[in-house]
């Protein structure tokens, strides 16, 4: 591995040494490292060769319970300020608390590696996923798709992502973050006309699935953002409109 784009960050860059035409982000869950994150990197690189793909490491130490058996990290606390674990209540303002950094980090990784937004994927887990998707409610366009696996919103939304893609996976079984999450989230972005898929696993739990791990590549490679068909449609409209200059 060449000398790292980010600090505190693994990296898998083109084999060919060519500069990246894609950017995906992996975001890995409470307790764990940008190392666990390695196998997932390894099966995006052989579908996008000429992707350039960064797993950042947590920018906090962990701490609550269990905190002290794992040697991870976290991208924030879910430790209850009231003792044992986080409420409801809570996690939005710790959530809220990460976006800043990750956002700067985020840009950062995009000049390192001269790709822009509408051509990064963030892929969270977990927590990672929660970050992810409250990155761009707040940033909307800071990547053009979001993956996220097992993860949930820390507040149901208000306002769809126009510029973002958002990319739904869950197993059934999760009893970490319930599927239910998942349901609320893609049932809310239809009714607010966003652009999301899910997919569900049946008897999956708080895990990657090989089966969600293909449909996420159907995702990347099949799915046409709305955003695209918007602009197709607009360019058709502006091609079938009448000429208003004179003969």
């Amino acid at each position: 591995m060449t000398t790292p784009l980010m600090p505190h960050t693994l990296q898998w860059l083109p084999a060919d040494g060519s500069a990246p035409q894609q950017l995906m982000v992996l975001l890995h869950g409470w307790g764990a490292s940008a190392a666990d994150m390695a196998p997932l990197a390894q099966v995006l690189r052989q579908q996008f060769a000429q992707c350039a793909v960064l797993a950042p490491e947590g920018f906090e130490p962990l701490d609550g319970t269990g905190a002290a058996q794992l040697a991870g990290r976290q991208w924030f606390s879910l430790a209850s300020a009231q003792g044992g674990m986080i409420t409801e209540a809570e996690r939005p303002a710790r959530v809220a608390a990460v976006l800043p950094r990750l956002a700067e980090w985020l840009r950062a990784a995009q000049a390192a590696t001269g790709v822009g937004p509408q051509a990064t994927a963030l892929v969270g887990f977990s927590q990672g996923a929660i970050c992810a998707l409250e990155l761009v409610q707040r940033h909307d366009g800071a990547a053009g798709r979001v993956l996220a696996f097992a993860g949930r919103y820390a507040t149901l939304p208000d306002a769809a992502p126009r510029e973002t893609t958002l990319h739904f996976f869950h197993g059934s079984a999760d009893g970490v973050i319930p599927v239910t999450h998942a349901r609320a989230a893609i049932e809310r972005l239809a009714a607010l006309q966003g652009d999301a898929t899910i997919d569900i696993a049946e008897g999956a739990g708080h895990e990657i699935p090989p089966a969600l791990l293909r449909c996420a590549l159907q995702r990347l490679t099949g799915h046409i953002p709305q955003r695209t068909w918007r602009e197709a449609m607009g360019a058709a409209a502006a091609r079938g409109a009448p000429d208003d200059t004179d003969d």
